[in-house]
């Protein structure tokens, strides 16, 4: 058997055999998936009928805000991540703590 010099209907049946196979696994593979499934998750039936029917719980009040805070902060195209970054860098360059200083908003400034 030559590989270097096959044919192109032998070509044609080892990529059928190939997809034929990792076909085959991925069902398997489903298959293993939903019995696992299903086996976990036959005890959740009962804890959920055993579990007491309570009442609905009181409406969510706004968090108050921590002493210092100066209000809302918009962001225009920026990360909140990236802008907790930068707030965090002038607090420690002003050497202040952070909730005594006031961000009104932080925009990214794209470069040309």
């Amino acid at each position: 058997m030559d590989l270097v010099n096959i044919s192109i209907p032998a070509a044609g049946l080892y990529a059928i055999l190939g997809y034929a196979v990792v076909f085959f696994g991925l069902v398997l593979l489903m298959i293993v998936m939903m019995v696992m499934g299903k086996i976990m998750h036959k005890d959740a039936p009962k804890a959920a009928a055993a579990a007491p029917v309570t009442a609905a719980p009181a409406p969510v009040r706004e968090a108050p805000k921590a002493p210092g805070t100066a209000g809302e902060l918009k962001l225009y195209d920026t990360d909140p991540r990236d802008a907790a970054m930068i707030m965090a860098i002038v607090a420690d360059t002003m050497k202040k703590p952070l909730n005594e200083l006031r961000f009104i908003s932080i925009r990214e400034v794209k470069e040309r």
